[in-house]
């Protein structure tokens, strides 16, 4: 870690119990390793979100948006949820 900038936070109790549990176990060698260890775990979702975006989200947006007579309404949607859901509540209910 050669560029390395020095960081002053303020964390809730918890989280810093925490910080301290992580390092006194011996999973990690420092606290810095942990918040370390924390940011690269953000950094993965945030790659996997922004994937997901482009791969998946954004396809299904440019085709609706290519064909708007194939695109279901809101209404009908949660209409369909409703009925989908109501087939998992018992019947008393």
């Amino acid at each position: 870690m050669s560029n390395v900038k020095t960081r002053t936070i303020s964390l809730p109790e918890a989280d810093a119990a925490f910080l301290q549990k992580k390092v006194a176990s011996g999973e990690y060698g420092s606290e810095s390793e942990v918040i370390e260890a924390g940011l690269d775990a953000l950094r993965e979702r945030d790659e996997v979100i922004e994937r997901w975006l482009v791969e998946e989200v954004a396809p299904t947006y440019d085709a609706a948006m290519a064909d708007p007579g194939r695109a279901v309404s809101i209404e009908q949607t949660f209409a369909e949820l409703r009925e989908h859901s109501a087939s998992f509540r018992p019947d008393d209910e």
